[in-house]
C-alpha cells in the first residue's frame, strides 16, 4: 500500500513538471515582439513643415475695473466662530477649508501667535474662511493683508492671503 502511494506521488510530481510552462513570462515575448515590430519599421525621414494661418479675431471689449473692487472676492458668509458683530465689511482672510477642523486648528495658530481670528462659512462654496482681521474700509484691509504677508514671509499659504467683502 506504501509503495503505491509512493508510485502515485511520484506520478503526480512527473505531471505536474511535465505540465509546467515555459519560465518565459507572456508579459517579457510581448514586449520583446513589440520591440522587433518597432525596429522593423521605416523611421521617417521627411521633414515636417508647419503652415501658419493668420487668425482674425474680433476687437476686444475691456471693462474698466474700478479701484474698490480689484482685488476683492465678494461673498455671502456667516460667522461660525467669534462675535458676528466683529466681523466687518472687509476682512483679511489666511486659509479656506472644507472642513471646519482644519479652519479650527488654523484659528488656534493664530491666536496663539496673537491675534483674533474668525470663521466664517461660505454655504455657496462649502468653505469655511479663516478672517486675521476685518475693516470698514477696503484700504485699511489691504494695508493690514500686506503687513500679515509681511510677517510671515516663508509661509507659502499665508502669501495668498486675500481680502473679502461681505455681501449681506
Amino acid at each position: 500500500m506504501k509503495k503505491l502511494a509512493v508510485w502515485g506521488l511520484g506520478a503526480c510530481i512527473v505531471f505536474a513538471f511535465a505540465s509546467c510552462k515555459s519560465s518565459e513570462s507572456a508579459y517579457k515575448k510581448a514586449y520583446e515582439k513589440a520591440k522587433q515590430q518597432e525596429l522593423a519599421e521605416p523611421q521617417p525621414t521627411e521633414t515636417v513643415v508647419e503652415v501658419i494661418t493668420p487668425v482674425v479675431t474680433a476687437p476686444v471689449e475691456t471693462k474698466k475695473v474700478t479701484e474698490s473692487s480689484q482685488g476683492v472676492r465678494q461673498e455671502k458668509v456667516t460667522v461660525v466662530s467669534g462675535s458676528n458683530d466683529s466681523l466687518k465689511d472687509y476682512s483679511v482672510i489666511c486659509g479656506s477649508f472644507g472642513l471646519k477642523a482644519n479652519a479650527e486648528g488654523l484659528r488656534d495658530f493664530l491666536i496663539n501667535e496673537g491675534y483674533s481670528p474668525i470663521i466664517v462659512f461660505n454655504p455657496d462654496a462649502a468653505m469655511y474662511r479663516v478672517a486675521v482681521s476685518t475693516f470698514t474700509d477696503r484700504s485699511a484691509a489691504a494695508n493690514a493683508r500686506d503687513t500679515f504677508k509681511a510677517r510671515y514671509p516663508n509661509r507659502k499659504d499665508f502669501q495668498g492671503s486675500w481680502l473679502l467683502y461681505r455681501i449681506y
